[in-house]
């Protein structure tokens, strides 16, 4: 099943390295891709998903615009604390419209999900909906 807005379900972005009041981090669990985080214009920029109850997630997706660069964590801690590394990807650069990355992550087991935007096609990049495929455990 494929959670649209993770919101609903009670997940939360608990930790972002940026935000901006007209484009905070909750905009990237409402479902929309017309809402988005952005960045400032630094990098590495990274943001932690907490879901409500321990996922076991098999595919994570990204719309995102101008990112180049990131790398998805996890962990099966309470805290946000001990991540280990799952996969990592070079996004194609996609002038006008939104890029759309899918994860394959098998099952893992995962109470947070970090992403780790690394570089980007700009000095700003946005986020407009994770977008999670998983089974409750």
């Amino acid at each position: 099943m494929i959670d649209s807005a993770l919101s609903s379900l009670g997940a939360t972005v608990v930790v972002a390295t940026s935000s901006d009041e007209n484009h905070p981090p909750e905009n990237i669990t409402d479902g929309n891709t017309k809402t988005f985080w952005m960045s400032t214009g630094m990098f590495p920029q990274e943001f932690i998903i907490r879901f409500a109850e321990p996922s076991k997630i098999s595919t994570v997706t990204v719309d995102s615009y101008n990112v180049k660069h990131l790398k998805i964590e996890k962990n099966t801690s309470p805290n946000t604390s001990q991540f280990e590394f799952v996969t990592e990807k070079e996004f194609e650069h996609t002038e006008g419209h939104l890029q759309s990355n899918a994860f394959l992550l098998n099952g893992s087991s995962a109470n947070h999900l970090r992403f780790i935007i690394s570089s980007g096609y700009d000095h700003f990049v946005s986020v407009h909906r994770i977008s999670v495929q998983h089974l409750h455990t």
